[in-house]
């Protein structure tokens, strides 16, 4: 018989213990997320019910946003335009339906882009230091230093009206921010030990930032992503309502406003919906971003 003693198994890698994971354990961080944060549940809610009119406008809407009905110009809400209708006879309701799409797909897409770009810039700002870091720095403390409104009024306008155009403008104003929350969060985790064993077995800077980096401070960024989507719809609609936004005829909500401020005091109802389906919209995400906050954070005591 062999002198060599049994060793135990080696212990599961947490990928492995993340597959062997029971379905039951996801629900219950679903149930404990809507048992300690209500007001998160609530927010997710209302932005689901917005998803789904955005999806489902063309099924759900009363009427064609584009047709235009003179029998019906700035007509008040009644059975067969609930929410009134425009100056060129046009159903409120199905507008603001048809117009949840085009804010819900410039926020997404923005967000997107710029969690993509702002990530990369800020993992490798942060673990890379030196000189990588003083220029990426530098750049992006230089477009922090420009107005916001000033820097997306100037884009938008060199560009043109158009939602692609927006996308691109907005996606600019908002990738410094996810590249300092990047940078910061990978200061903090490249000194961790792990990131040290990862160096001393001779893992590459490139597995390092995507393997050991990146997955660590997504919490942080779906956070900074859920705060910044109700930034985006306000930046939307105030470019749409100064003319250099979603180019008519299209049904977006910034459009809407400034439709509906020529004729506010004969037919509120042109820019009071409108403005609260932004409100709403604005409000649930960044309720919804609050919620995320308070639930991801260790310190925490629930």
């Amino acid at each position: 018989m062999s002198d060599t003693p049994m060793t135990a198994a080696p212990p599961a890698t947490d990928a492995a213990a993340a597959d062997r994971m029971p379905t039951e354990s996801r629900w219950a961080g679903l149930k404990r997320f809507v048992r300690t944060q209500p007001m998160g549940a609530v927010s997710a809610l209302v932005i689901l019910v917005f998803i789904v009119l955005a999806f489902g406008a063309s099924m759900i809407a009363p009427h064609d946003p584009l047709a235009q009905d003179r029998t019906a110009i700035l007509q008040g809400p009644s059975a067969a335009h609930l929410l009134g209708s425009d100056d060129l006879g046009r159903d409120v309701l199905s507008r603001i339906m048809h117009g949840s799409q085009i804010s819900l797909y410039v926020g997404t897409m923005t967000i997107m882009i710029s969690l993509l770009l702002g990530a990369t810039l800020g993992i490798a700002s942060g673990y890379l230091g030196g000189p990588v870091d003083a220029v990426l720095q530098g750049f992006i403390d230089a477009m922090l230093s420009i107005p916001p409104l000033i820097l997306a009024l100037f884009i938008a306008s060199l560009l043109g009206p158009s939602v692609q155009n927006v996308i691109a403008a907005l996606a600019v104003l908002t990738v410094p921010r996810f590249a300092r929350i990047a940078r910061g969060e990978m200061l903090r985790i490249k000194s961790e030990d792990f990131i040290s064993a990862a160096v001393v077995l001779g893992a590459s800077r490139t597995r390092i930032m995507l393997r050991h980096g990146l997955p660590n401070m997504v919490p942080s960024l779906i956070v900074v992503a859920s705060l910044g989507f109700g930034t985006v719809i306000v930046a939307e609609a105030a470019l749409t309502f100064l003319g250099i936004g979603t180019p008519p005829p299209n049904p977006s909500w910034g459009l809407m406003l400034s439709q509906g401020a020529t004729y506010f005091q004969v037919a509120p109802w042109m820019i009071v919906f409108p403005g609260l389906a932004i409100s709403a919209t604005v409000l649930a995400f960044n309720l919804l971003g609050d919620a995320l906050r308070d639930f991801f954070d260790p310190k925490l005591v629930r």
